[in-house]
């Protein structure tokens, strides 16, 4: 199972190390929107043809899901793979983006790596073996209480129509905790609940893509990610709720039972 993750982790070294070529010559990339503030450029395409040639090269018997490639094959190993997640950073020249890659079996993650290639910082996780950042075990913050929290969250960017939804909570939420930031990269943020950088961290209408790799590092780092009403699967229906246990409880009680469940575009793609 380890050389599964050694998998994973040189192919998102290796598509890191092509992005941060790229990343000094931003004036001159092809640059196509996929929808409303939704793009997408050569290089998460070419970023991704090099993840997926050596995931095939490995494991050639393999499903995948990848943002721009789609879903391929069948059977009980499938790869879930952002090529550039926060793409419209990248493309801004803001430097926060990272490269996600998860295995699932028997649609249960057991490997994920996030990999942040300004930094050089590789975020790993094996289930059952503790989640780790540069070979060094991490664990979500000990933060007891919201008031003391600092979260992250993301806009519903693409679906406007639910910022009617999400502004009431997002200034709940800002009233109760430290601080909220919101830096553009969920795979990142995810990454930074898992060693404690952020206590807590909610969105809508995410992708597989996006969380897969952020949800088991958090997990193996002791925190818990659910859907907004604490039950749901945020895989299926792309609504994201995670924390450490404590800040996690206080997040949902002041969420209460607010419906997260309307249909989107994230549960076909990940079926």
């Amino acid at each position: 199972m380890q050389a599964m993750l050694n998998v994973a982790v040189r192919a998102a070294r290796r598509a890191g190390d092509y992005i941060v070529r790229r990343y000094d010559n931003l004036p001159r990339l092809h640059v196509h929107a996929k929808g409303r503030n939704d793009f997408v450029s050569e290089v998460d395409r070419t970023a991704e043809d090099m993840i997926l040639k050596t995931i095939r090269k490995a494991y050639p018997a393999h499903a995948y899901l990848a943002e721009e490639s789609g879903a391929r094959g069948h059977g009980p190993y499938r790869w879930i793979v952002d090529p550039l997640d926060g793409t419209t950073n990248f493309l801004h020249g803001c430097p926060q983006f990272a490269v996600s890659i998860a295995l699932e079996h028997k649609r249960r993650i057991i490997h994920g790596v996030v990999y942040d290639p300004l930094l050089q910082e590789i975020f790993t996780a094996s289930r059952g073996n503790g989640a780790y950042l540069n070979d060094r075990r991490i664990r979500a913050s000990g933060t007891e209480h919201l008031r003391d929290a600092l979260l992250g969250t993301g806009f519903p960017f693409r679906e406007l129509e639910r910022l009617s939804e999400y502004l009431p909570l997002f200034e709940r939420m800002c009233s109760s905790c430290a601080g909220v930031r919101r830096f553009g990269a969920a795979a990142l943020d995810l990454a930074y609940v898992a060693c404690g950088r952020l206590d807590g961290f909610w969105e809508f209408d995410l992708h597989p893509w996006d969380i897969a790799a952020g949800i088991l590092l958090i997990e193996e780092a002791g925190g818990i990610v659910t859907g907004l009403r604490g039950r749901e699967n945020p895989l299926r229906n792309g609504n994201v709720l995670a924390g450490n246990p404590a800040v996690h409880r206080q997040m949902r009680r002041l969420i209460g039972r607010k419906d997260d469940t309307r249909p989107n575009a994230n549960e076909r793609g990940s079926k």
